[in-house]
């Protein structure tokens, strides 16, 4: 969810002011999601590397994920929507913040309409990394590693690999998002940056998805002389 920040800068706004902007995206996102039949949604909040930020903007930005989460907990309950949080380890997380994510999480967990994973304090190689040690303990001895073992050591592994990934404001990097669950994505990099994001857009990236050809490797029978 890239932009934030920009879209304040063009509007001689602070930093802030962006990421108070880009609320209201993230609902319309949501809402987008579920009514086309999304059944798995991943949101990119806070990665392990944003900790480097100015503490002033950290401070906002945990101040303002609370007030989202306390916000909209109704919301997103009657939607039928399962919450959870990816990450969340780091000692710097405020306290009140991990019980509101505790919260919603234990309130949604037994929704099926649809599961929203939010990536707070997020990375996909420390992911990895916790994977390898937990097999690690578990005794898994090396020959019985293979992709199937290693995924479901890591967090969340019912969380199936992600099909297409939208990087606004035009990025065009990974920024260390779910690296194992990525590897076969289809990715879409719309300009829009992410206060300015709304439904249509979300709606185009699906459909520029839809007109991929995903050959995870291989090539389409027509082009493999089959019939």
């Amino acid at each position: 969810m890239d932009g934030n920040g920009r879209w304040a800068a063009q509007r001689s706004l602070p930093r802030t002011s962006g990421h108070r902007a880009a609320e209201t995206t993230v609902i319309d996102v949501i809402e987008a999601a579920r009514s086309a039949g999304v059944e798995w949604l991943s949101m990119y909040a806070f990665s392990t590397e944003n900790w480097t930020r100015p503490s002033a903007e950290v401070d906002y930005l945990m101040q303002l994920v609370r007030g989202v989460v306390r916000k909209h907990a109704p919301l997103l309950h009657a939607r039928g929507i399962r919450c959870r949080f990816l990450g969340v380890s780091d000692p710097r997380i405020p306290a009140e913040l991990r019980r509101d994510f505790t919260d919603l999480m234990t309130l949604t967990g037994g929704n099926r309409g649809m599961t929203l994973t939010v990536a707070f304090d997020h990375g996909g190689r420390r992911d990895i990394v916790e994977a390898a040690r937990s097999l690690i303990r578990a005794g898994v001895s090396a020959d019985a590693v293979d992709e199937r073992a290693f995924a479901a050591h890591l967090p969340f592994p019912d969380t199936p690999d992600v099909d297409l990934v939208i990087r606004t404001s035009g990025e065009q990097r990974i920024s260390n998002f779910m690296l194992w669950q990525v590897a076969y994505a289809e990715w879409v990099f719309p300009p829009v940056l992410w206060p300015d994001f709304r439904a249509p857009h979300f709606l185009e990236c699906l459909h520029t998805y839809q007109q991929r050809d995903r050959r995870f490797g291989g090539v389409l029978p027509q082009q493999n002389g089959a019939n």
